[in-house]
């Protein structure tokens, strides 16, 4: 068996920080983590071959190659995976398609054409999928009804099959799942409230793979929310830091995290020891009646400036998402997100138009109300070219104005760097393990 990897591209915009990246000489951020995790769990004698298509286009001899196509794929990237799916069809090899796009909208028309939908998580579903395959059927759909995998028995993702020079971070991951209810998420539709970990000696394995391998950059921790299960966190980070410590600090490591980080002295501390370096928390608003509309009411616990600052005196460089268009938002509320910024100093800050994702308890909401819009080509390019996928309460024209304003005020060369140096003195005079070394690679410093 010859099976051919495919990763479909996703959009430019903000969020793909294509630009940036050329100044670093990468192309991407960050490697399809699931579509490598899905190769540890294939056959050890099928022949594996992955495109990153973000990297390059996969090439007629490659088709030609290939007894099957794997493509995993999220909701931004499905007008590039129906592509895949259509040059497939073309070479005439069968397609398997799975992923949070598949899983969320399995009868989207974009997979009308795949012969395998391999839904939810593949610990369960890639071994239904193989018997059906050993056994001759030709098309299949595999759900996991439900069942959550333990991941402790999850295999070392195979970074062997990327093109490790292409990536800005290697990805990671330790666990699955968030604890909190964001009326917005789609992470607890997809993994559930109750996040599963792995263990420490899995991710010490899966870091010294990379390490064998000649990895020497950050490595992202891709959880959703880092600190979701954080007896298992406080578990592995002084596994970690000793690691680290015994071979030199070889990665700094960046992760997202409910902004109840915070209020754990013992995890920043522990975080901030083992290297890790940036944060990127779901602030949302500052507006706190947005915040208990969608139910965020983890970001209401504590004032989120004093929040923002805790953590950056720990060394740890906060990275921040906002969102306009919540239901009951009142005028400026671009204005207030920009200003909140400019006062903590975030220096990454990515602002977005709210999006009914699928089978999210605000997607049930709006469809409930009959204010969801729906239309061919939506979460295609994501919120930086549609604006709404819902009627909000207030006009659409206003939104706009907010949206496209607030990225001026953010991003506007001079206050931008002011910012920056700001935010700059705070984390230096922040705390910082003595024994931290940072690779600083002529790119990152362009």
């Amino acid at each position: 068996m010859r099976v051919l990897l495919v990763y479909p591209e996703f959009p430019k915009t903000y969020w793909s920080f294509h630009n940036a990246l050329k100044l670093l000489g990468r192309k991407v951020l960050l490697p399809p983590l699931g579509l490598i995790t899905v190769a540890a769990m294939l056959p050890e004698e099928w022949e594996l071959k992955l495109v990153d298509c973000n990297i390059r286009p996969v090439r007629p001899d490659e088709w030609a190659w290939a007894d099957l196509m794997i493509a995993s794929a999220m909701l931004v990237q499905k007008r590039s995976l129906y592509h895949q799916i259509s040059l497939a069809k073309e070479a005439d090899v069968p397609v398997a398609v799975g992923g949070p796009f598949a899983t969320s909208t399995p009868d989207a028309p974009e997979l009308k054409d795949a012969n395998f939908l391999i839904l939810d998580e593949g610990e369960i579903t890639i071994p239904l999928f193989l018997d059906a395959w050993k056994s001759g059927e030709t098309h299949g759909r595999f759900s996991a009804n439900g069942d959550k995998p333990d991941i402790s028995h999850s295999p070392v993702p195979r970074f062997d099959l990327l093109d490790r020079n292409s990536y800005s971070m290697m990805a990671v991951q330790f666990s699955r799942g968030c604890p909190f209810q964001c009326e917005f998420c789609d992470i607890i539709v997809l993994y559930g409230r109750k996040p599963r970990t792995k263990s420490p000696e899995q991710i010490i394995t899966e870091l010294e793979t990379l390490l064998h391998l000649g990895w020497r950059n950050e490595i992202f921790l891709v959880d959703d929310n880092f600190i979701g299960n954080k007896r298992n966190v406080k578990r592995l980070l002084p596994e970690l830091e000793r690691w680290q410590q015994r071979h030199g600090y070889p990665f700094t490591f960046t992760t997202e995290a409910s902004v109840d980080l915070a209020d754990d002295e013992e995890l920043m501390n522990g975080m901030s020891a083992c290297g890790f370096r940036r944060v990127f928390l779901g602030i949302e608003t500052p507006d706190q009646d947005s915040l208990l509309v969608t139910n965020k009411l983890q970001n209401i616990r504590s004032p989120l400036k004093e929040a923002v600052d805790r953590i950056t005196s720990h060394g740890l460089q906060v990275m921040a998402g906002f969102i306009i268009g919540f239901d009951n938002e009142k005028p400026g509320a671009g204005k207030r997100i920009s200003n909140f910024v400019a006062q903590t100093g975030i220096p990454l800050a990515m602002v977005g138009v709210l999006q009914a994702l699928p089978n999210t308890a605000l997607w049930h909401r709006l469809a409930k109300e009959g204010r969801l819009v729906r239309h061919a080509d939506e979460f295609d390019e994501g919120v930086m070219t549609h604006l709404l996928n819902f009627t909000p309460s207030r006009p659409i024209q206003e939104l706009a104005d907010e949206f496209l304003q607030a990225f001026a005020d953010l991003y506007d060369p001079i206050p931008y760097l002011e910012r920056v140096y700001r935010y700059s003195c705070k984390l230096a005079n922040g705390q910082r393990s003595p024994q931290r070394h940072w690779n600083q690679s002529p790119g990152l410093i362009r």
